[in-house]
């Protein structure tokens, strides 16, 4: 197969992932920690030109190690629960570096992010009125918006449009202005969030225009939140977002739009899956070859139960046999090991493909541990982070103790 390669982008080569599954086995999460600073060294410099601030959006990848290294790279933090407020606090970032974004969840958790001292936004009428009538003016909180914007590269990871879940119709911003004035609440910011792998980067401005019709309204704003989606490539011959223009076009719309209450207003944004997706690589090993007159399938010891994202999204993974790196090239159709279609790729050119070699699953960083499971009782796989050359076994592989864990045997 062709190298594929990506200008200033750091890999780690085929020797080093196979080195990696040879010493902590199949199948294995690996993490790149240079290429974790490289993604996240793009976006400062891009917008190295305006007051904006990242927020690591730690859904795409929650380790403990993994968060410890995107704050020692000078990142903030966004969190979509909780727990995930609970771990950045245990990696050490500072609560006023720490966004909680709630969505559709119980007013008590609210009110737990409140007691920890970090940014709150609040996605719903109801939630929001708990809070004013709590709180009032004594903690400042954010509004997330729904700005009825389709965006994204799948409807599934689409979250702006009409029909979405989440955030507050901008529709109802006079029920908002209402809320604000019974509870005199204290809005700092305002957020919204499109969706996931966009490429327009319009689609950033047009939100943005959304809100220059909204921001008069809220007369202590501090920040603006645009949230993520940024694409990334996962083909050979992908696009991504073209962050140099964001950050122009971001710059052009503030700079003409200045804030009416006076103060300039900060940008926060939320890329996840843009600083993690392409620092990760899942290792599988090819367990069964076997010819049909369809198709000759190549089965993994792993499955959807591991990385989910072919099933559930429609995604693509790109797929190397780092084993035979010159083989002939070949047509396979990779599969899992789970008791119901769990297909990553079909027909699928590959090198050649023998029982026990090594399948390599490029952009696995983000949402590949993070959505995996315990289905069919399979153990999740181990984790590694790649730093300064050296491989650091950063979450072990599951063992038979940990399927009965919490369970409670009572019969």
């Amino acid at each position: 197969m062709k190298p594929y390669l990506r200008s200033m982008s750091q890999q780690l080569t085929r020797q080093q992932l196979i080195d990696v599954a040879e010493k902590f086995g199949t199948p294995v999460y690996v993490y790149h920690a240079e290429k974790i600073a490289e993604q996240y060294n793009k976006l400062k410099t891009a917008f190295a030109k305006s007051d904006v601030k990242i927020f690591y959006a730690c859904k795409a990848l929650t380790n403990i190690n993994i968060l410890k290294y995107v704050r020692s790279i000078g990142a903030s933090i966004d969190c979509s629960s909780i727990n995930e407020v609970k771990l950045a606090l245990h990696a050490g970032f500072d609560s006023p570096n720490i966004l909680y974004t709630s969505n559709g969840i119980a007013f008590e958790e609210i009110e737990e992010a409140q007691s920890l001292g970090v940014h709150i936004n609040i996605d719903s009428l109801s939630n929001l009125e708990k809070f004013g009538k709590k709180f009032g003016h004594s903690y400042p909180v954010g509004i997330r918006l729904r700005p009825n914007i389709l965006a994204g590269g799948n409807l599934k990871i689409s979250t702006g449009h009409d029909k979405s879940k989440f955030g507050i119709p901008v529709d109802q911003v006079d029920k908002i202005i209402a809320l604000v004035e019974k509870h005199d609440l204290f809005i700092r910011d305002l957020h919204i969030h499109t969706g996931s792998e966009i490429t327009d980067v319009d689609v950033f401005v047009k939100g943005i225009e959304v809100l220059f019709d909204i921001i008069p309204l809220f007369k202590e704003l501090e920040f603006i939140d645009l949230g993520g989606g940024f694409k990334v490539p996962y083909k050979e011959d992908d696009s991504e977002t073209d962050i140099t223009l964001l950050a122009q076009k971001v710059k052009e719309a503030f700079d003409n739009h200045p804030n009416p209450n006076g103060k300039p207003l900060q940008v926060w944004f939320e890329p996840g899956k843009f600083i993690v997706s392409e620092a990760g690589y899942f290792i599988t090993r090819a367990n069964v070859v076997k010819e049909t007159s369809a198709t000759t399938f190549v089965s993994v010891n792993s499955g959807f139960s591991h990385l989910i994202r072919p099933m559930f999204y429609n995604s693509y993974h790109r797929i190397e046999n780092i084993s035979r790196p010159n083989g002939e090239e070949k047509k396979y159709s990779v599969v899992g090991n789970i008791c119901e279609t769990d297909t990553f790729a079909w027909d699928r050119q590959l090198n050649e493909v023998q029982e026990g070699d090594y399948l390599v699953f490029y952009n696995a960083g983000a949402y590949g541990f993070e959505m995996s499971s315990n289905y069919n009782s399979r153990f999740k796989p181990a984790e590694v982070l790649v730093k300064d050359g050296v491989a650091h076994l950063i979450r072990k592989r599951d063992e038979f103790d940990r399927l009965l864990a919490n369970q409670v045997e009572v019969l």
